[in-house]
């Protein structure tokens, strides 16, 4: 698999798996950490997932300047990970729930959000830079778009186990507690002890209390919701201790395979100081072009992570309200989901790899920007499916009503599982292929920048995800799913509008 490929890229998509696994263990939790903890609604925790992954991607531009002026590329990438660590103990650290002070403790976990935004910044466009180097000759060239394939791949390796740990660690620590899981249970408890859950649902509570407990029927119903929040936010504050252990993992792996990486700051001692000759070839035009032209594919793609990192928000809200969590006799959790789209990122790219492949030797393989805008089309149709599988569930505000829908009133679990296997593949179209188009058009001297500048892109993307949370809450859920509809379509259009020019400038 990785045979025409340079020896550095299996070790540095090692070195990214433990990134993939934070960053994996905050899209499947944080959210329903934020209202579990805090009793924040989906509204307002939605925001706060919405700026940290804003964050996350923006910083990013931050990480490759820092590493563009002072060529430590390396150096960077490994401030990075130590950061990030910080960032994932300072939220690790489990402190009483209810809390008794919201700002005060809100505060310290949004610290710790921009802690882990920060280190991201400095790590995740720069290892891509590194990777993208590899590819920056003859030899290699013609591989670049497969090798940032094999990379997204195996960096998603880590991802797919990150929601598993979590929930075994947040179930492991209710049942030591002597509780079961519920989905519904956080935000009851929360109701409850303010005094704003109506008939139905205080009802509903009570029976849910009676089913978790294991150690008979609770009789003061008030302690019973105040334990239950502090072993069910308990558990997810050990989860995000996992992560430090996948950080540390990653630490390793780069620190022993850092000499298989490029390296700009010897490429520069070699010629003396004076720039390469890709940047000596290379007119002020030609560069003014591409930068433009990276600046439009960033600007369309904005509103395809829109969409597309609803995966971490409106479609775990989903999961938790209106799923069924149970297939045959297993019992699912919401967070579980979140596992999919890593799952199916592993196992769909030898097919897409091999696909592109075949079209490629017929002398049909659509060129970076072609994929680009396909992917867009392929995440439409995935919120097609969830629109007609949404056709007929009450509204959110009903269900909050009701106090949660019962078995017999959930959807399939398998759509979900469908619409990310739909996603996943415009991912694969989208997301792996922006990086290589990005290290390719990119000149030589603003490669770090320019990777930002991708990232930055999804940032912007990620700081609307919050417009999600609102329509959620707000609007009937298959025009939700119809909203980004309209936004992936509009973004293929427009993709495929500028495709004669977008070709004519990575040639």
């Amino acid at each position: 698999m990785f045979k025409n490929h340079p020896k550095g890229l299996l070790p540095a998509a090692l070195a990214n798996m433990g990134e993939r696994f934070g960053f994996y263990t905050m899209m499947a939790i944080l959210t329903l950490f934020l209202m579990s903890k805090f009793g924040l609604d989906k509204t307002h925790a939605g925001i706060i997932y919405s700026v940290f992954y804003f964050s996350i991607y923006i910083l990013a531009f931050v990480g490759g300047l820092i590493a563009d002026k002072t060529r430590n590329y390396k150096g960077t990438i490994l401030t990075g990970l130590i950061v990030m660590a910080a960032g994932y103990l300072l939220i690790a650290i489990p402190t009483p729930t209810p809390v008794s002070n919201l700002p005060l403790f809100l505060t310290v976990t949004c610290l710790g959000l921009l802690t882990i935004a920060f280190g991201n910044g400095l790590f995740k466009g720069n290892l891509q830079a590194l990777v993208g180097q590899m590819y920056d000759n003859e030899k290699f060239g013609k591989m670049r778009d497969s090798g940032f394939s094999l990379f997204y791949m195996f960096i998603n390796v880590g991802a797919i186990f990150a929601p598993m740990a979590a929930i075994g660690v947040r179930n492991w620590w209710l049942s030591t507690k002597g509780f079961l899981y519920n989905p519904d249970l956080p935000e009851l408890c929360h109701g409850f002890l303010g005094g704003t859950l109506s008939p139905d649902a205080a009802a509903r509570f009570e029976g849910l209390a009676a089913e978790v407990s294991k150690n008979g029927i609770p009789t003061d119903m008030t302690a019973f919701a105040a334990e239950y929040l502090n072993a069910f936010a308990t558990g997810f504050h050990y989860a995000f201790a996992v992560a430090i252990v996948a950080m540390a993992i990653s630490l390793v792996i780069f620190i022993v395979n850092r000499k298989n990486l490029p390296d700009p700051r010897n490429a520069a001692a070699a010629s003396d100081g004076k720039p390469g000759a890709a940047e000596v070839q290379m007119a002020a035009k030609e560069v003014r072009q591409r930068i433009w032209a990276l600046a439009a594919v960033c600007a369309v793609v904005i509103f395809f992570w829109f969409s597309f990192h609803q995966n971490g928000l409106t479609l775990t809200f989903f999961a938790k309200d209106y799923t069924l969590l149970k297939i045959g006799s297993f019992d699912l959790s919401a967070e579980i989901f979140q596992s999919m789209n890593p799952f199916f990122v592993v196992f769909l790219t030898p097919l897409v790899l091999a696909f592109f492949g075949f079209m490629r030797a017929k002398g049909k393989e659509p060129s970076t920007p072609a994929k680009i805008a396909i992917g867009m089309g392929i995440a439409a149709f995935a919120y097609v499916v969830m629109m007609l599988g949404s056709l007929n569930v009450p509204t959110a505000a009903e269900v909050t009503e009701m106090g949660g829908l019962a078995d017999a009133q959930r959807v399939t679990p398998f759509l979900l599982i469908g619409t990310y296997l739909i996603l996943t593949v415009a991912e694969l179209f989208i997301s792996p292929l922006g990086i290589s188009f990005v290290s390719k058009v990119a000149p030589p001297q603003y490669q770090g920048i320019m990777q930002g500048a991708w990232l930055g892109a999804t940032a912007v993307g990620n700081q609307l995800l919050f417009i999600g949370a609102i329509l959620y809450d707000t609007i009937p859920i298959w025009l939700t799913w119809g909203t980004f509809v309209v936004v992936c379509l509009i973004s293929m259009t427009v993709m495929f509008s500028m495709l004669k020019w977008l070709n004519r400038i990575t040639k």
